[in-house]
C-alpha cells in the first residue's frame, strides 16, 4: 500500500532540538521532512529565577503549561532545590505530562484537552481558594490561567523559565526550492512560530506561505494563521501524532 505522504515535502518549523521526532514520524509515512526551525528557544539564566523559584517552595500547586516549560522549569528546579513534597503537579496537555515524566516527575493531573480551557475544566482546579499556584511556562504567554485561577481565590506566581526570540537563519535555500514547487505543506506549532517563519521568508516567500496548506495541533494557532493571511489552515489533534495524521487525512482527500 503506498503511504500517504509519500513523494510530499512538508517543512518542520519547529526549534532546532525539538524537530526531530516530527520529522522521523513524517518520513514514517514516506514523505520528506525538510526541518527549517522558525523559533528559537533558549534559558532564562538561573539567577533571574531566584525569587520565583523560592516562593515555589511554598506552592500548593504547580503548572507547567508546555514540554519546553517542563525541560527548562525542572532544569532550574534541580539547580536550586526540588519540588516541594505536598505540590500538585498538573500539565497543560499529555505532551508535557511526557515531558514530566522524563525529568522523573511522577503523579502528574492532566486534562483530556490541550489547553488552558481544559485545565481549567478540571475538578482538582475548581477550588483553589487560599492555595499559592506557581504556573512554570516561557516568559510572557496567556493570562487565562492565571487571572482564571486569581479569580477563584488562588495566590498565583510565575516561573518564566525560558524565552523564546527568532533564529537568525539564511532562508534564501529553503525560498529556492519553495519558488521550484518543492514544499506541499507547512506545520507549526504557534502564531509565533509563523510570523518568525514569514520574517526569515521576506516579501518574496510570503505568497508562497500563504497559498501552501498549513497544519497547527491546536484551533486557536490554525484561526491565527486564517487571520494572518493563509487560505488554507488546518486544524490538527495535538502533539506530533495528531499533526501526522492530520497530514496523512489531508492528502490521502486532496491526492
Amino acid at each position: 500500500m503506498t503511504q500517504a505522504l509519500a513523494g510530499r515535502t512538508v517543512l518542520v518549523t519547529r526549534p532546532a532540538l525539538q524537530a526531530a521526532p516530527l520529522a522521523q514520524a513524517i518520513r514514517a509515512e514516506g514523505g520528506e521532512a525538510l526541518v527549517f526551525p522558525a523559533l528559537e528557544i533558549e534559558a532564562v539564566p538561573q539567577d533571574a529565577l531566584s525569587a520565583s523559584l523560592a516562593w515555589l517552595a511554598e506552592a500548593d500547586i504547580a503548572i507547567f503549561i508546555s514540554p519546553n516549560a517542563a525541560q527548562f522549569g525542572m532544569a532550574a528546579i534541580r539547580a536550586s532545590g526540588t519540588l516541594p513534597d505536598a505540590c500538585r503537579v498538573f500539565a497543560v496537555g499529555p505532551g508535557t505530562a511526557r515531558a514530566l515524566a522524563a525529568e522523573g516527575v511522577a503523579d502528574v493531573v492532566t486534562p483530556d484537552g490541550q489547553d488552558s480551557e481544559a485545565l481549567l475544566a478540571l475538578p482538582q482546579l475548581a477550588d483553589v481558594a487560599g492555595k499559592r499556584v506557581a504556573i512554570v511556562r516561557g516568559v510572557g504567554g496567556r493570562a487565562l490561567l492565571a487571572d482564571t485561577l486569581a479569580a477563584r481565590g488562588a495566590q498565583v506566581d510565575f516561573i518564566e523559565c525560558y524565552r523564546r526570540a527568532c533564529p537568525t537563519a539564511d532562508a534564501a535555500p529553503l525560498l529556492a526550492r519553495w519558488q521550484a514547487g518543492g514544499v506541499d505543506a507547512v506545520t507549526v506549532a504557534s502564531a509565533e512560530t509563523l510570523h518568525n517563519l514569514a520574517a526569515l521568508l521576506g516579501d518574496a516567500g510570503r505568497p508562497l506561505l500563504l497559498r501552501t496548506p498549513l497544519f497547527a495541533p491546536h484551533a486557536k494557532i490554525a484561526e491565527a494563521a486564517h487571520r494572518f493571511g493563509v487560505g488554507q489552515a488546518i486544524a490538527t489533534p495535538g502533539g506530533d501524532v495528531g499533526l501526522v495524521q492530520g497530514l496523512v487525512n489531508w492528502f490521502r482527500n486532496n491526492p
